[in-house]
């Protein structure tokens, strides 16, 4: 079911939201070679502790970290390690949520590990550029597969493949809610957006092959071609014009 949130609902939201966007600015400043994934894991979770909301991820699902770090051919779920260290050259996502009076905003940015190769900027730049093209359809009477469409042809356009098998959501109450937002598609397709839905747009954007699997962990999620993966995620507010982004 979707649901629609009121004043009071969006602006916990918008609390949480502002958390994450403080999160980040924290976190960017240790992604550098060296630092563990534990270490952006135990950043992340000071702030938001220090902010009195909660880590929406810890233990969610038994999920053990309170931020999912994948590296280079991780797409998503990885879980924070002491062994594991970044290294120059590499690219490490993000994806942290927070919780503030019962509500969830969810967030995920790829970052450069000290010098990385031109393919892998692009490969970002291109990543948050879908995300962009996707919300900016993202108001009342449109549907979700106009956001879905316009990430899917942005980045296949630049020689770049979609993951299929993961998608975006609905975000309050609950971490994931309805609907699924996917990040391919046919515009005019799936649910008509109305003012006061709110989704987590996250489009999860593949060097090469869009396939992917599940490591032994039984969380993190890697391309089967080994080739390099980023994300970019944002919450957001749909109004009758342009939507509000909350995790900026």
């Amino acid at each position: 079911m979707i649901t629609i949130k009121s004043k009071e609902e969006l602006n916990y939201m918008r609390q949480a939201g502002k958390i994450l966007s403080e999160v980040f600015k924290a976190v960017e400043v240790f992604v550098k070679p060296g630092i563990t994934t534990a270490d952006l894991d135990k950043i992340a979770y000071d702030y938001i502790i220090k902010h009195n909301a909660k880590p929406s991820f810890l233990n969610y699902g038994g999920f053990p970290k309170s931020i999912c770090a994948s590296v280079n051919d991780e797409v998503v779920h990885g879980i924070p390690s002491k062994k594991r260290i970044l290294h120059d050259g590499d690219i490490v996502t993000v994806d942290v949520g927070a919780c503030f009076k019962g509500y969830h905003a969810d967030a995920a940015r790829t970052y450069a590990v000290g010098n990385i190769s031109d393919e892998a900027k692009r490969l970002m730049k291109v990543t948050e550029e879908c995300f962009f093209k996707g919300v900016a359809l993202a108001r009342e009477g449109n549907h979700i597969g106009d956001i879905s469409n316009a990430v899917q042809q942005h980045a296949e356009s630049n020689g770049f493949s979609v993951v299929r098998d993961l998608v975006g959501h609905g975000v309050g109450a609950q971490l994931h809610e309805d609907p699924n937002v996917p990040n391919f598609g046919k515009p005019g397709k799936g649910p008509k957006l109305k003012a006061g839905m709110t989704l987590a747009v996250e489009p999860m954007i593949n060097e090469g092959t869009y396939q992917v699997w599940q490591l032994d962990d039984g969380w993190t999620i890697v391309t089967q071609d080994g080739m390099l993966s980023a994300q970019y995620e944002n919450t957001i507010i749909i109004t009758k014009d342009e939507c509000e982004i909350i995790t900026l």
